[in-house]
């Protein structure tokens, strides 16, 4: 009985060893993410982004975002940019290669991202000389199902 036994866990752990692991993707960041929150902080004023009559989709790939803004209902100030990036552990680079404000395009914006449950928060200074742009930033976003 112990022989059979003994062979049988042996066959066992051979099929074992022999059936693939299936992958899971240790990039948490790629999905379609939806704003919920957004602050920013520009000439010792705080702003939070009023999210109530619009929608912002941020969408991540292995390695490529893209982010869209619209209104709610109807089609004004609508925008949306794209280009690359590189993530190096909580380290986030974009480099906006497509946008319609040529001061932004090819810029490069460096932030910090963290990702607890559902949500991506992300945070880091947007800084333009040439558009005057100088600010720091909080957004956050869920996941959306995918």
């Amino acid at each position: 009985m112990k022989k059979i036994l003994f062979c049988l866990i042996v066959i066992f752990s051979f099929l074992n060893c022999n059936q693939q692991i299936p992958s899971t993707t240790s990039n948490e960041i790629e999905g379609t993410w939806k704003m919920v929150y957004a602050e920013i902080f520009e000439n010792d004023t705080i702003k939070s982004k009023d999210l109530s009559n619009t929608s912002f989709i941020k969408i991540i790939n292995k390695t490529h975002f893209s982010f869209f803004n619209q209104e709610n209902s109807g089609n004004r100030n609508f925008y949306s940019g794209a280009g690359s990036y590189v993530l190096e552990g909580g380290n986030y680079k974009e480099t906006l290669n497509f946008t319609t404000i040529e001061s932004f395009k090819n810029h490069e914006f460096s932030f910090n991202v963290k990702i607890k449950g559902d949500t991506l928060i992300q945070t880091g200074i947007e800084k333009i000389s040439g558009a005057g742009v100088n600010r720091y930033i909080t957004e956050k976003y869920i996941k959306l199902n995918e």
